[in-house]
């Protein structure tokens, strides 16, 4: 994969919140899965002037912005028995690498859940950069991994016949629209 870009554009952008989306899924009662997302979120993306690959992304999620579009669900998933909201109040992620993969990229970095860090790669399609009506410059990206919930301390489960209530992979969805600082 070349390490050119179409139209890229090297500088520092800040994700639009009310055009991107950062969301999850979980496998329910092993037999569906419930989807979710966090309305309230930080990322900024850094695009390297020389080389792609030395750009970087950092992300900072307000956990207590969960929406699974059922508050009592929330609610459970803020308490102590998940996310414990009140005493681990952000997630986030820091990128440490970047590598061509076919026509996508690996971002790996460290993912920090109720102040456990481990490394996570995100495969991750650069969607394009281009002008926007405002004046200003955007950059798309869509990006997905999956994480093992238990590794950052959130294991709480119930068992049920044939299995557990949730799972413990977890599905990460993101697509952020990102816009150019002008400097």
């Amino acid at each position: 994969m070349p390490t050119e870009i179409s139209g890229y554009v090297a500088g520092t952008w800040d994700v639009d919140q009310v055009h991107s989306h950062i969301g999850f899924a979980a496998r329910h009662m092993m037999v569906s899965k419930v989807r979710g997302k966090f309305a309230n979120f930080d990322v900024q993306v850094v695009t390297a002037d020389d080389n792609p690959l030395d750009s970087t992304v950092t992300v900072s999620i307000d956990t207590a912005s969960i929406d699974t579009g059922n508050e009592q669900r929330d609610e459970d998933l803020r308490s102590d028995r998940f996310l414990d909201t009140a005493n681990y109040p952000t997630m986030t992620f820091k990128s440490t690498g970047i590598a061509p993969a076919g026509d996508k990229y690996k971002v790996t970095g460290d993912l920090t859940i109720r102040d456990v860090t481990k490394p996570v790669t995100l495969d991750v399609e650069v969607n394009g950069f281009g002008p926007d009506p405002f004046g200003g410059t955007r950059a798309g990206f869509s990006a997905t991994t999956e994480i093992n919930r238990n590794d950052f301390g959130v294991s709480f489960n119930a068992p049920i016949p044939g299995g557990v209530m949730v799972s413990e992979k977890i599905q990460i969805e993101i697509e952020a629209e990102a816009v150019l600082r002008k400097e």
